[in-house]
């Protein structure tokens, strides 16, 4: 019903638009008399062989949301009945900021893809902080909280506003992302350099420590890095004691995509065609990793079960989908855990 009925509708608007509509009628449906029954009897598939136990937290299955699409822990609560075993908020910011101007997200669908340049638009760390207090941690998925710099944040002073949204967040999230690697936000990559990482990292880490129960770290990273940066964000994640890597963000290559109109906009790919690329970072992050127990979570490209279980024999732990969700509809999850139960 999704892809002939429901997506063709939703189509006909612009992205952000059918994004907030979509999100809309979804919280109304939930609404309705039995809707959360119908919608959990949909699409939930609850199994003991899908639970991972990693880092310390059990994840009910290893299919989770990734960040940008809850930007604001608006549907957190929402969107567990879709199935997922965790939900990525943010990447959220300090202070409140508008992102980059519309139109600033656009479909591929010739290539099952997006491009986006979002630019963090976010209603600020506080506002999230306010919507996290009303959480039920009882109900079983798990939230992440992916955190950033403000746009008009030097580079320099980065690490205040990383601290700032750590220290609003612990108390409400299981685990945090330090998202260094969006391509949206002028002079963020350039964190990625060895130096001014392990700088960064070893800061949060060491506010991260100074805490009664430290929170799961993990980095994520973008797929365009070489094999020596690999090789230096697995040095600076070892040095500092990092959890593990989220791999990967969204691509500024536009090889698989060169021929169509829209191959020429800024911001970052994501969806099928960066699917090849961050298994490789995977399994190259996975056969050259000193902890056996380095987490890796894969995403980039995932819209099947097929495509999640690559991610996890190249070397994941646990997937994540985004532009998946986009193109296959709510049913991804469901068919994705189905496909890893047969796997087992």
């Amino acid at each position: 019903m999704y892809k002939f009925l429901l997506k063709p509708f939703f189509f006909q608007f612009t992205p952000e638009k059918a994004h907030h509509l979509t999100m809309r009628l979804f919280r109304f449906a939930l609404g309705l008399p039995f809707g959360k029954s119908i919608f959990r009897s949909l699409f939930v598939l609850k199994n003991a062989k899908l639970e991972r136990k990693i880092m310390g937290l059990t994840f009910p299955n290893p299919v989770g949301l990734a960040a940008g699409f809850d930007k604001d822990g608006k549907y957190f609560e929402d969107l567990q009945y879709l199935g997922f075993g965790f939900i990525e908020i943010g990447t959220v910011t300090p202070r409140p900021q508008d992102g980059n101007p519309q139109p600033r997200l656009f479909r591929l669908p010739e290539h099952e893809a997006l491009i986006n340049r979002m630019g963090f638009n976010n209603e600020g760390v506080e506002s999230l902080v306010n919507r996290l207090k009303n959480r039920n941690p009882t109900e079983g998925v798990l939230i992440g909280g992916n955190i950033g710099k403000n746009k008009v944040t030097p580079n320099e002073e980065a690490f205040r506003d990383y601290e700032l949204c750590f220290n609003a967040l612990f108390d409400f999230v299981d685990y945090f992302v330090v998202n260094v690697s969006s391509p949206n936000t002028p002079d963020l990559r350039a964190l990625q350099d060895k130096e001014p990482l392990n700088q960064l990292l070893a800061h949060v880490q060491n506010l991260n420590q100074k805490q009664a129960n430290p929170k799961p770290l993990l980095l994520k990273i973008a797929p365009d890095l070489n094999e020596s940066q690999l090789d230096d964000i697995l040095e600076i994640v070892e040095n500092n004691h990092l959890n593990g890597i989220i791999a990967t963000n969204t691509t500024l290559s536009r090889d698989m995509v060169k021929t169509h109109p829209l191959s020429n906009e800024a911001g970052g790919l994501s969806g099928k065609p960066v699917k090849s690329r961050s298994t490789e970072v995977i399994r190259y992050l996975r056969s050259h990793a000193k902890r056996q127990n380095l987490v890796i979570i894969g995403v980039g490209g995932i819209q099947t079960g097929d495509d999640a279980l690559e991610k996890l024999q190249a070397g994941a732990d646990l997937v994540q989908v985004y532009s998946g969700l986009i193109y296959e509809g709510p049913s991804i999850v469901k068919k994705i855990n189905q496909t890893l139960l047969k796997s087992l």
